[in-house]
């Protein structure tokens, strides 16, 4: 039986600071571009059947028949997975193996850790240059697989901001309302946004894509977000990956304005990461209908846009190309971006 897993709480503290984060990604790994497939205390992306026990997902086929989930994968990217399983039956054949796929050129890795107490660490490349990947966890009936880490890291993301000029982005002009943000460059290369309302596009458009890039709220509970598949030439007119670090009564599961890494109107942050007066790194993926976002790593939205298809993707499903924008929201606006870069996945 085949599920497809969407690419991609704990106690958390009533203080600004981040939870404990069980299986942490350092800095570095942050700054690499490297997210989450399992966060290290929920099921959250995985199919139904899937558990957590002490921190570990665990995935456990039934006796009559295999467990196949696949994850939606970048072209270009690669893997790393840290794993062990046990035969629930002896007499239960067959390897647990990770096959990456795309046009029809496959490759498969068999895992072969024989012991539950032994956990191996493995790494995966997937270097399809064009097309749309697959990966397959395959999981043999009667085996139960014990998930203690599993992470991507997307290759061959392009910058569209050279840290110098505002070339490749165009300001919104057409209504004097909404041309009152200012966007320039700072000397330490920032593309910084204040004031507000407005608008800056990319001269480039995007349909199914991978975007990355890092932000920093200057000032407490700023509201800004960066459009995708905007309609060419109108103001905002797309999907809205939300920046905004408030959360309610200390509570990060309690999203106010939707929260950071939201599809903005249409599914709230599961919780806040990031914070404001910090630099923090947001990943968005875009396939199809599915659209995913992580935060500093963490996974925090994971939907499949079942609205009627419409041009503009404020009214419906848009999957067609479009440009991406940053908001310039109002008055307060004070933001800071870098490092924005994209995999256009064709």
């Amino acid at each position: 039986m085949t599920r497809t897993l969407a690419l991609l709480a704990l106690c958390l503290l009533t203080s600004p600071a981040p939870a404990a984060d069980p299986v942490p990604l350092t800095p570095k790994q942050i700054a690499d571009g490297w997210v989450k497939l399992f966060d290290g205390e929920s099921a959250f992306g995985w199919p139904d059947g899937a558990t957590v026990e002490d921190g570990k997902l665990v995935l456990t086929a039934p006796a009559d028949r295999p467990l196949s989930v696949s994850l939606a994968a970048t072209p270009q990217c690669e893997l790393v997975a840290t794993y062990s399983y046990a035969r629930l039956d002896p007499a239960a054949s067959g390897e647990v193996s990770m096959t990456l796929a795309s046009q029809g050129v496959a490759s498969k890795t068999p895992l072969l850790t024989a012991d539950a107490d032994k956990p191996t660490t493995s790494s995966f490349r997937c270097d399809f240059a064009t097309a749309r990947a697959t990966a397959t966890l395959a999981v043999p009936r009667g085996v139960r697989l014990v998930v203690h880490q599993f992470m991507l890291r997307p290759t061959g993301t392009t910058p569209i901001f050279d840290g110098k000029t505002l070339d490749g982005w165009k300001a919104y002009a057409g209504d004097a309302k909404r041309e009152r943000s200012k966007f320039d460059v700072t000397a330490d290369g920032e593309l910084r946004v204040v004031n507000g309302p407005g608008d800056l596009q990319t001269t480039s458009t995007h349909a199914d894509f991978l975007l990355r890039f890092d932000c920093k709220t200057r000032g407490k509970n700023l509201n800004s977000g960066v459009f995708f598949r905007c309609l060419p030439g109108e103001y905002q007119a797309g999907y809205e990956a939300q920046i905004h670090n408030g959360f309610a009564g200390g509570d990060r599961t309690k999203p106010t304005d939707f929260g950071t890494g939201a599809i903005y109107r249409r599914v709230p942050a599961r919780k806040v990461v990031s914070n404001d007066d910090e630099w923090f790194t947001m990943t968005v993926l875009a396939v199809g209908p599915a659209l995913r976002t992580w935060v500093n790593g963490e996974p925090v939205v994971s939907w499949t846009d079942d609205r009627p298809r419409d041009a503009n993707a404020r009214k419906g499903l848009r999957t067609a190309a479009g440009h991406l924008s940053i908001q310039g929201h109002d008055p307060t606006t004070d933001i800071l971006f870098r490092n924005l870069r994209v995999l256009d996945i064709k």
